[in-house]
């Protein structure tokens, strides 16, 4: 009973574990994970949509690393209006890869294509990102004065809060291009002669043999054979006669037996050879008279 608790401990945990992976992966996956990335109010000069046409434009980034779907979403520039502009739910294009961006331009047309918004943005306009249920406010935004031709205003970083103006604009791309040490710099900066390294991957490998050996422990613990549980009736019996003394009719049938068994053991001849002893103390083998037949007196 033990073993199996312990086993059903076990598949639980697993069980649990499983749900939370997959919980997190789903966490992962929802609308949350967008942020508006970078605003562009006068184009003058600079990305053009599928029409040519120079419109002000909104990037959005999805900052997870699972693919997200911004479909069924709403974009808007009233707070009393969130579901202003829906965003179409049945289009592949509104699939965002991990860590992608997706453009939408400002320019009062939707008949244009679903990427086509429903209002115009200017200096001041407070930019809203809805959840699909028209209520849960996802990201806001809002477009500070003093903006020119060809400048965009933009966040430092997908993961950051800091935003600042920049005449290098980078529609559907990240806005920091500056090199980064990678994570192998990173790693030798700190350890330089790579003994924490060598420390963790030891540590790694030893966790994943204690717990395997835990796991087969357990399941060939589950699995030997049990001794089977005598039947009371049985063992009431031998209990009561180990108790009870022998009578004494008992113990001469027995102590009968053992003799009939003794006695009978000898077995009966029908022929009894003798054996006559010689007296003489020569050799009787060449004596006739041994052979002679002795005739009887008359």
């Amino acid at each position: 009973m033990i073993m199996q608790r312990k086993l059903k401990y076990l598949f639980a945990g697993i069980i649990l574990l499983t749900l939370v992976v997959s919980g997190k992966a789903l966490f992962a996956q929802s609308a949350s994970d967008f942020r508006f990335n970078e605003i562009l109010v006068n184009n003058e000069s600079n990305y053009t949509d599928e029409y040519g046409q120079h419109s002000s434009w909104i990037e959005i980034v999805n900052t997870s690393y699972s693919k997200v779907n911004i479909g069924g979403c709403f974009l808007t520039d009233d707070q009393s209006n969130p579901t202003k502009y829906w965003i179409p739910n049945d289009s592949p294009e509104t699939q965002i890869a991990p860590r992608e961006f997706v453009l939408f331009f400002a320019d009062n047309k939707p008949s244009r294509g679903i990427f086509h918004l429903n209002f115009t943005i200017t200096e001041g306009t407070t930019l809203y990102l809805y959840d699909a249920n028209g209520k849960s406010l996802i990201d806001e935004i809002k477009i500070p004065a003093g903006q020119k031709a060809d400048v965009s205003y933009t966040r430092v970083s997908p993961d950051g809060t800091d935003w600042s103006f920049t005449d290098h604009t980078t529609p559907r791309s990240n806005n920091d291009h500056t090199r980064k040490a990678s994570s192998g710099e990173k790693f030798v900066k700190h350890d330089p002669y790579g003994a924490g390294m060598v420390v963790i991957a030891m540590l790694v490998v030893f966790l994943v043999l204690a717990i395997l050996f835990a796991v087969y422990r357990i399941v060939g613990s589950f699995f030997q054979a049990k001794p089977k549980a005598k039947p009371q009736g049985a063992e009431a019996t031998a209990k009561t006669a180990e108790t009870q003394p022998l009578s004494g009719e008992i113990n001469a049938a027995i102590a009968m037996a053992l003799y009939l068994y003794q006695s009978e053991q000898h077995d009966y001849e029908n022929t009894v050879l003798t054996i006559k002893k010689v007296s003489k103390a020569y050799s009787p083998w060449s004596s006739k008279i041994y052979t002679l037949r002795k005739n009887p007196r008359i």
